[in-house]
């Protein structure tokens, strides 16, 4: 597994993450100059509220390439253990059912900056990742919450 100075990321995060930066240098930066010239244009730049923000709105996208760049640059692809077929490893799609709810939760494990739990994607350092981390179908794991202990049971990994 990566040390803490990579960052652990699948293939596919690491194309989007590449495509977000490029977007970002590229036409982002061309229409927030084409923006802060329009608001230019308006006049005295000590009352312009527009200048202003176009300006604020600016550091904060260089500030945002500024950190995709450094994620770039950190970014270790982790291909998917593929002698582990059957166990739940980083990049698996695993199906859970928690066994308090009884609801089914279908979940991909990838590196912490991709994670979006409500597209599917959960960290591969969160607890409950942790715990399924190594199990198998037909496996319970179960792991602390701030409510308490979890129990879930896999169903089934992809």
């Amino acid at each position: 597994m990566p040390n803490d100075s990579v960052e652990a990321i699948s293939a596919q995060g690491l194309e989007d993450l590449k495509a977000e930066l490029h977007e970002l240098e590229t036409a982002g930066r061309r229409e927030m100059s084409a923006r802060i010239l329009a608001a230019r244009e308006e006049g005295d730049l000590k009352e312009n509220a527009e200048y202003h923000m176009a300006k604020e709105d600016q550091g904060h996208m260089e500030t945002k390439i500024l950190r995709l760049q450094e994620r770039l640059r950190r970014a270790q692809v982790v291909e998917i253990d593929t002698a582990a077929a059957g166990l739940v490893v980083f990049g698996s799609t695993v199906v859970v059912l928690d066994l308090k709810s009884e609801k089914e939760q279908t979940w991909k494990l990838v590196g912490p900056t991709e994670a979006n739990v409500p597209e599917g994607r959960l960290s591969s350092e969160s607890p409950i990742a942790r715990a399924l981390m190594g199990a198998k179908p037909g496996q319970t794991v179960s792991f602390d919450t701030p409510k308490g202990k979890r129990k879930m049971k896999v169903v089934s990994v992809g």
